[in-house]
């Protein structure tokens, strides 16, 4: 029996829940990156951002292609940088209307506030 897409979907997320690797993925959207031009830009270990570029290639989101001794990582597809693109517009929605309900409920807590 094949497995569910909506639990492939869970797994696909799974992938991208992990900040250095939403990182690295943002990276690659803008171009093409080497691995040592990614350390600083993603604060981790060699070590570890290794681990989480293997988590990508294995899930298919990056290629490597090796230049001499340096390996440089892509996006597989231009829909990865969308979906990041579309995660940041959905957040921005959030995070707008979460600070409409602050403001309300500071303005609320004003009004309540006796007069000295």
């Amino acid at each position: 029996m094949s497995t569910p897409l909506y639990q492939l979907k869970a797994e696909f997320f799974k992938t991208l829940g992990h900040p250095a690797r939403i990182r690295v993925l943002e990276l690659l959207s803008e171009r093409e990156y080497a691995v040592a031009e990614m350390l600083p830009e993603v604060g981790i270990e060699p070590a570890h951002l290794s681990q989480q570029l293997a988590v990508l290639r294995r899930a298919n989101l990056v290629v490597s292609r090796k230049e001499g001794s340096t390996v440089h990582y892509a996006l597989t597809s231009p829909d990865v940088a969308e979906l990041l693109r579309v995660a940041r517009t959905i957040l921005s929605g959030v995070l707008a209307g979460q600070a409409e309900l602050l403001a309300d409920l500071q303005a609320v807590q004003g009004e309540a506030k006796p007069s000295s």
